[in-house]
């Protein structure tokens, strides 16, 4: 037994140097041989055989081989506590610093403290390990405890803090409170200047829809002004109705409708230089019947009379661009109808709608050809010029009388519909405009 151990011991203390350098050379290797005490070690001795080892000896090296495993364990506990005292280190420190950064009378206690207790420890836990592995986990249980504690101990220190503020000092409270009264003060100041701002916007908006309304009356009063043309006219019947474009909108309404009439003569001046056809001067439509009375030059047509839709064809031209007096008679006997151009009688006929009464209580349009009552018009059939002294009769007139308006000799108002100024009203940019008719046409020839 005595001389295993004293192998053994020597192969514990030589099998990592000369067995090593045994495995460094080529293809040596050293055994150690157990040898008597009062024997010469520089003396070659024979062999001495091997002997089988006992159940003691199985026992121990098993035991020595636990204890190295053991002592591996341990060394990978110590690298995973040294990880967690880290980590719980790093915690501690940032609560130290809040703390620190909130409690200003407390500073140097705080910094002292842990000063103070890595002096008093006696040993650098994060150092070097004492070799016993159950001194080691003891001293680690306890570092971990110790940390866990102060932690504890400073969180419920900073919930205090928080729930009743008595660890800030009065200085810090006093300066808060000052802070917080002078941005409230601030807030309020901007408040007013935002009030002013708004009272004066309000008030600036409501000048400028003044303003804006005040321009917009005054401009439909002018649109109404030139819609129904100038008013200021030397006598209600000198003005002409102007109607510069052909489209199905620019036109004139009489206001004053027909009665009943079994005859009737129209009258007018008319001036367009329009072609082909100067469209439609005026027409007279009733429920039932759209085309009652209409004198209209379409295309190349002539110009044509209709009484209750029935047509005549005048020898008229007037599109020469110059004033021209026109009248048209017709009475309900034998249906007779006569036309006059500048007093001259130019044609006449017979059978246009005879024994037909003129029907009551339409509409007449200047202008515009009706294929619905007051409505429904076609721009090609629009008349393209100025009219003036559009009146007229329930009765036939006389040539001589026809005459006499043709050379301005006399005024002769329409008993049934006269030429006046408020009788007249314009739409879609037609307008009237002061007329002295005579004069003009004096101007023209």
């Amino acid at each position: 037994m005595l001389a295993f151990l004293v192998g053994l011991l020597c192969f514990v203390a030589l099998g990592g140097g000369y067995v090593a350098r045994g495995q460094d050379a080529k293809g040596t290797r050293f055994v150690c041989t157990s040898i008597p005490i009062d024997a010469d070690p520089n003396c070659p001795l024979p062999p001495i055989p091997m002997q089988s080892t006992s159940p003691q000896e199985d026992e121990l090296r098993n035991t020595v081989m636990q204890l190295r495993e053991t002592i591996l364990q341990q060394k990978e506990t110590i690298v995973n506590q040294r990880e967690t005292i880290k980590e719980l280190t790093g915690k501690l420190t940032q609560c130290e610093s809040a703390s620190e950064s909130t409690m200003l009378d407390g500073k140097q206690n705080q910094g002292s403290w842990r000063k103070d207790f890595s002096k008093t420890s006696g040993k650098d836990t994060m150092g070097d390990l004492p070799r016993d592995p159950s001194e080691t986990i003891d001293n680690l249980g306890r570092t971990m405890q110790s940390l866990k504690d102060r932690l504890e101990n400073l969180e419920q220190q900073q919930m205090r803090a928080n729930m009743s503020g008595a660890a800030f000092p009065n200085e810090l409270r006093d300066l808060l409170q000052r802070r917080l009264g002078d941005l409230e003060n601030q807030l309020l100041n901007k408040v007013s200047e935002l009030e002013d701002e708004k009272s004066m916007l309000y008030n600036e908006t409501a000048a400028h829809r003044h303003r804006t309304d005040t321009a917009l009356n005054t401009l439909l009063e002018r649109i109404h002004e030139l819609e129904k043309g100038n008013s200021g006219f030397k006598s209600p019947e000198d003005f002409k109705v102007s109607l510069p474009l052909r489209t199905n909108y620019l036109y004139g309404r009489i206001k004053k409708s027909l009665p009943e009439m079994y005859a009737f003569t129209v009258c007018m001046w008319l001036k367009s230089s329009t072609s082909p056809g100067i469209g439609a001067p005026f027409s007279y439509g009733v429920p039932g019947q759209a085309n009652e009375i209409v004198l209209i030059e379409w295309g190349d047509n002539p110009i044509e009379l209709l009484i209750n839709d029935k047509v005549a064809q005048l020898p008229l031209s007037v599109s020469d661009g110059r004033w021209h007096h026109i009248c048209i008679t017709w009475t309900t006997r034998d249906g007779l109808w006569e036309a006059y151009q500048d007093g001259e009688k130019l044609g006449s006929g017979e059978n246009l709608a005879p024994w037909h009464p003129i029907k009551p209580g339409g509409v007449i349009i200047l202008g515009q050809e009706q294929d619905t009552v007051g409505g429904r018009f076609d721009a090609t059939q629009a008349f393209v010029g100025e009219m003036t002294q559009f009146n007229i009769w329930d009765r036939v007139l006389k040539a001589q009388d026809i005459m006499s308006m043709a050379n301005c000799s006399s005024n002769m108002p329409g008993n049934v519909i006269p030429w006046v100024d408020n009788n007249v009203d314009v739409f879609g940019g037609a307008t009237k405009w002061a007329l002295e008719m005579c004069e003009d046409r004096l101007y023209d020839s």
